[in-house]
């Protein structure tokens, strides 16, 4: 085990080289742990198709899920972000298609999270609003508001978030995300409160966070249900 900068460690795990916060309690909030892999013992046939293990069939464990499998159901070695894998690992064909997906999100969604977008922010049920710049932190953890004030929301402490669209676009298309209803519990309180965004001027920009959160989201939740 090495110590790197900014906060993160190299271990080795059997599943191959991860980096991961010095703090485990940093984790970003998309992540997963890894999985228990299913013991030798109790797998004597591929869980895929079924082909009996033996001297020449070896087993294999996909580093996603740990189920076994023989080498042609998990031969695919893909890029596994949400586990800090530093090289792409083992994976079997559902998990590949599952962790590919995610590799957009790394390589773009991200980047527009942390690039940020301009919205009117209400917090609460207050009548002031104001404008703010909304990004995602460098470590995934939490929201920043900046704008004559600062607010941060940590992202485990989301209970529930909505997408808000402008309704049917002229022409019958598909309609754009405009905004935001976030509900979540602010450090020290186990009381919701309510903050809703809604595009300002780059309305463009806005939508295409607001696409990223959404994608977001979704890994959030899952990260939850593990």
């Amino acid at each position: 085990m090495s110590a790197v900068p900014d906060g993160k460690k190299l271990v080795r795990s059997p599943s191959g080289l991860r980096m991961v916060p010095e703090n485990g309690a940093f984790n970003s909030p998309f992540s997963l742990d890894e999985p228990q892999w299913v013991p030798d013992k109790e797998c004597p046939r591929c869980m895929q198709c079924d082909t009996k293990f033996d001297f020449i069939r070896r087993k294999h464990h996909c580093r996603r899920c740990g189920r076994c499998f023989c080498d042609k159901c998990c031969s695919k070695k893909v890029a596994l972000p949400r586990m800090c894998f530093v090289d792409p690992v083992r994976q079997c064909a559902e998990c590949s298609l599952a962790s590919q997906k995610e590799t957009e999100f790394y390589d773009k969604q991200i980047k527009v999270l942390l690039g940020g977008g301009t919205f009117v922010v209400t917090l609460g049920t207050s009548e002031k609003s104001e404008s703010m710049t909304c990004r995602l932190s460098n470590n995934h953890r939490y929201l920043f508001l900046d704008g004559e004030s600062h607010f941060e929301v940590e992202l485990s402490r989301i209970s529930s978030m909505q997408i808000l669209t402008d309704g049917s676009s002229p022409g019958g298309g598909m309609s754009r995300a405009n905004g935001m209803l976030l509900h979540f519990k602010p450090m020290g309180s186990q009381d919701a409160q309510q903050l809703r965004m809604e595009a300002a001027d780059d309305k463009k920009a806005a939508s295409l966070w607001l696409a990223a959160m959404h994608k977001a989201a979704k890994l959030l939740y899952e990260a939850r249900d593990q």
